[in-house]
């Protein structure tokens, strides 16, 4: 409940910035290729690649490259360290490109009305080409999915909701408090194996400087590839 009222605090603060502020909009398609398993005994990975393609789906906005090894500390409690590389392409300029290591929990937190609940919470400390600075982010996942047809996980509804805050000032652009809020509703697809699809609508709200927010609709298709 605590992590449901820190959302919903970032979405209030959001509704209180300056009236004068402005708002882009733009639609976008994400894609996302991730691999995750076992290596041995309670040693886990996963790795992915995720282009994002923005500018109303006519270029590419970002590409993300990221990896973790973990530990099951329990059947529903995994602790990673990763790392991430991160390139925004610029056009008529050089590219940024961002470094980011990070350190993740993933839990199950229980399966109320008929479905699951599990949270993910992540602390990132990034580094940026276009600054000195290093920049603590704090992000917070809520996920929660329910099978359409009872015992049968071939289709699940999925909704999450993911806060991120900022914990502080860097010389790159990076300012302390709210960051951004993404949401998300689609479905859950079986694939052959443990592995699936997702797919659906996601919400990227995100707060610029000077007051300013920037808004991305975006089509969403994610592959998990599990063994």
């Amino acid at each position: 409940m605590r992590r449901l009222a820190a959302c919903f605090s970032a979405c209030l603060a959001l509704l209180s910035s300056p009236v004068g502020a402005a708002t882009r909009e733009d639609e976008q398609f994400w894609l996302n290729l991730t691999a995750m398993g076992s290596i041995k005994d309670e040693l886990v990975y996963f790795a992915e690649i995720q282009p994002r393609i923005g500018d109303g789906v006519s270029r590419v906005d970002q590409s993300l490259f990221r990896g973790a090894l973990g530990w099951k500390l329990s059947p529903t409690m995994t602790l990673y360290q990763g790392y991430a590389h991160v390139v925004v392409p610029i056009e008529g300029g050089k590219d940024i490109n961002e470094e980011r290591s990070f350190q993740q929990l993933s839990w199950t937190l229980g399966k109320p009305w008929g479905g699951e609940l599990s949270s993910r919470t992540r602390l990132e400390q990034r580094w940026r080409s276009d600054g000195d600075d290093m920049g603590w982010r704090l992000r917070e996942m809520l996920r929660y999915e329910k099978p359409l047809k009872p015992d049968s996980d071939a289709i699940n509804a999925l909704v999450y909701a993911e806060g991120f805050a900022a914990l502080n000032d860097t010389d790159w652009g990076a300012r302390a408090g709210f960051d951004q809020l993404r949401s998300f509703v689609g479905a859950e697809i079986g694939l052959p194996g443990a592995s699936t699809l997702e797919v659906g609508y996601l919400n990227q709200l995100v707060n610029q400087r000077a007051g300013n927010t920037r808004v991305n609709h975006v089509a969403s298709v994610t592959l998990f590839f599990r063994h």
